[in-house]
């Protein structure tokens, strides 16, 4: 709604510079488009129209140009409601608030939890791949990452008209699978998750770990681990069956955890049934003269053409890359739902990786790899330092919610909350995935970030407990409201009482939604509405600290500042829908 105002601003007064200049030049000249600005202090309006450019053309002083834009203006009865400003070299326009919140109240009324969503994107089929573990080892935080952008991705695009297909592909097969299988094999001694009571992803990560240490000590165990994966390529019964069992344990506890994060997919791929597909395309490829054979047999494309060296489709020995697997995955999913663009959700140690994919891709032919996309995220450390899958030094996904979700039952104890929230154990887990979601995604994708777990769970500052707060601290006044009778009373919503500076502020970020949820949707970025919520619950904090709402005194501005808390609270919903923040009305 703010876009709307801002634009028909914009179109009148570029109209009425075109006027100028014609009575000026005495004949027709071509002006560069307007931009528009936002002023830097509040007493300046809320739309700042720079005029230097046009001042230049038009052999005025820029102040000079703004002042007689001002006064043309007010002359226009088309005029849309507002005040003119000149400051300095700009002509600014404070918007009529007024007419504004009306027009957003009734909006947001309507269209309730699809306030925000617009149709950029309607008719577009787009997939989007996360997640994406290996069946050697649980989650860790940067899995967490990983799922947190890529649900919210889906969301947003969603949000943005487009029909999402969410795609696991799991990496169940490769030489990294074969070291837990070797080890499990040399020192399992036949214990299982169950005889040992763990989870399942857990325990068999507790052999990835135990490779690790053994490759230490015996040098041929890189090598035994080579032959196993021959093995298991060239169907060997006790190599397949072994496989097979320990693929079911880590996807057992792997579906546990998802549940618990609140991630889901509509399809998942499965790297054992896509690589010999991916193999097939490379053959055919090299049929082709698309790729090159070496002398030692293995199978290579050349980068030249994007600025690369060249790289390695198929090993000597016929086995099959990562590279190799995704470009069979690739096509399989555009055979099984032909989408307009494909999103992968994949950390940045992997760019290289993915522009030779889409390469490969079109050099085969395909020319839906021309909108494949990288989003491309940064990696999450701790405090302490880099994690390590290897050497067992990772923060485990499962244990992280697990610490969390004590934390957040901690404080509600503590604050002696316990009867206000009702069940205790759903509303902490709650709060520790709306935690763990806003901490992941308030940082821009591509940056490097650090997670700390205690400042993530505080129910004040930048984190979504405070987000959540804030939420209920709204249910909690209108529940009041509601039970004092204030809907029966029939008063309206009278927008022109709200004309404090914190409510035009509130008012203003109110309208700005729907354009930070298309931005966000344009960019891939989640962060947008992250920073977005937050300072949408600052400035209510503020206002609702500085001002009363159930106590206002006067009847009719009680029910105004009770809707512009209403409208508040909607939005806090839609946004706490695209970033994985659970909302709850009590807290």
């Amino acid at each position: 709604m703010l876009a709307k105002v801002r634009m028909v601003w914009k179109a009148l007064i570029e109209e009425q510079l075109g006027i100028y200049a014609r009575s000026v030049l005495g004949e027709e000249v071509a002006l560069p488009p307007l931009s528009v600005q936002t002023p830097p202090k509040p007493e300046l309006g809320d739309l700042a129209f720079p005029l230097f450019a046009y001042a230049k053309t038009l052999k005025i002083a820029p102040p000079k140009l703004a002042a007689e834009l001002k006064s043309l203006l007010e002359k226009r009865e088309d005029r849309p409601l507002g005040d003119l400003l000149v400051a300095g070299p700009y002509l600014n326009v404070r918007i009529d608030m007024s007419s504004l919140a009306t027009d957003l109240c009734k909006e947001i009324a309507e269209k309730g939890t699809s306030y925000g969503e617009n149709d950029s994107l309607s008719g577009k089929r787009v997939t989007v791949e996360f997640s994406c573990p290996n069946t050697n080892k649980p989650l860790h935080l940067g899995h967490m990452r990983n799922d947190s952008l890529g649900e919210s991705l889906s969301a947003i695009l969603k949000a943005n008209g487009a029909l999402v297909r969410k795609v696991n592909l799991i990496n169940n097969r490769g030489v990294h699978i074969c070291k837990s299988m070797l080890a499990y094999q040399k020192f399992g001694n036949g214990e299982t998750p169950a005889s040992t009571n763990m989870k399942g992803d857990h325990f068999v990560g507790k052999y990835y770990v135990r490779f690790a240490n053994w490759a230490k000590e015996d040098p041929t165990a890189e090598e035994q681990a080579q032959m196993m994966l021959q093995k298991w390529e060239e169907g060997e019964s006790e190599v397949i069956k072994l496989w097979e069992m320990m693929n079911k344990w880590t996807l057992d506890g792997l579906a546990e955890s998802y549940q618990k994060m609140g991630i889901s997919f509509d399809a998942y791929y499965y790297e054992s049934q896509t690589y010999k597909f991916g193999k097939d395309e490379i053959l055919k490829g090299l049929e082709d003269g698309v790729f090159y054979r070496e002398e030692d047999g293995s199978v290579w494309v050349d980068l030249e053409s994007i600025k690369l060296d060249k790289k390695v489709l198929l090993r000597k020995d016929g086995t099959s890359l990562y590279m190799t697997q995704d470009v069979g995955t690739a096509i399989m999913r555009h055979k099984d739902w032909p989408f307009d663009s494909l999103v992968y959700v994949v950390a940045s140690e992997q760019q290289y990786h993915f522009k030779v994919l889409f390469y490969v891709l079109q050099q085969l032919g395909y020319d839906w790899a021309k909108d494949l996309h990288h989003l491309s995220y940064g990696m999450v450390n701790l405090p302490e330092g880099k994690m390590k899958s290897r050497e067992g030094t990772v923060v485990d996904a499962d244990e992280l919610v697990s610490t969390l979700t004590e934390l957040a039952a901690a404080e509600i104890h503590v604050k002696q909350r316990e009867a206000l929230v009702g069940d205790v154990e759903k509303t902490s887990a709650s709060i520790a995935l709306g935690a763990l979601n806003y901490y992941l995604l308030q940082v821009t994708p591509t940056k490097d970030m650090i997670f700390n777990p205690a400042e993530s769970i505080s129910f004040n500052g930048n984190t979504g407990p405070y987000l959540q707060y804030m939420g209920a601290r709204i249910c909690s006044m209108l529940a009041k409201y509601e039970q004092e009778g204030g809907d029966s009373e029939g008063i309206g919503f009278d927008s022109s009482l709200l004309t404090l500076g914190d409510e035009r502020s509130l008012i203003k970020q109110l309208a700005l939604y729907p354009e930070v949820v298309a931005k966000a949707g344009e960019d891939f970025d989640p962060s947008e509405l992250c920073t977005y919520l937050y300072e949408l619950s600052r400035l209510f904090s503020k206002w609702y600290h500085d001002n009363p709402v159930l106590k206002a005194g006067n009847k009719q501005l009680v029910r105004s500042r009770i809707e512009l808390s209403r409208m508040v609270l909607q939005v806090l919903k839609n946004a706490f829908a695209l970033v994985g923040i659970p909302f709850l009305e009590a807290m």
